[in-house]
Parts: C-alpha cells; structure tokens; sequence
C-alpha cells in the first residue's frame, strides 16, 4: 500500500497521530508547512509517488531522504523502489 508521495512510511510516523495527519496522499496541506516540494513535483506529475517518475530519485527527493535533521539516509527512496516492484 502506497502511504506518501516521497516513499516516507506514515504508519510508522511519529507525527501522524499526534498532529492528525492522515498521510500527504490525503492531505492537501502538509501540517509542518503551507506546501511540500516532493508532494507538489509528485502530484503534478500525476504519480502516486516519486518511484514512477523517469527522474527518480531526483535531487529533489534526495535532499529530503539525506538531509541531517529530517532525513531517514535513503530508506524512503528504498520503499519508492519497493513500490515501483509491486
């Protein structure tokens, strides 16, 4: 099952129940900001997520995976590739 755009795993989120956030596939607004990039590239594209992009993994979502305070080394464009499979 699909759960974000970036290949993030909402189910395992600590966020998702404290904040009321229902996965950015179905969400317009992310609750940490007014808009996500990875969501609005993803979305606009017309993917479910970024593994089915010709790009993928582009600069964009890799600086979300790798980046120090908020990334998860990679382990998101992992699951994009697990659902790319499936």
């Amino acid at each position: 099952m699909i759960e974000s755009n970036c290949g993030l795993l909402c189910s395992e989120c600590s966020y998702r129940e404290p904040m009321g956030c229902s996965g950015c596939i179905h969400i317009d607004r992310p609750f940490w900001a007014d808009s996500c990039p990875v969501k609005d590239c993803c979305t606009g594209q017309q993917h479910k997520h970024c593994g089915q992009c010709v790009k993928f993994p582009c600069e964009l979502l890799k600086q979300f995976a790798y980046d120090e305070k908020q990334g998860d080394n990679g382990r998101r464009i992992e699951q994009c590739q697990n659902w790319q499979a499936n």
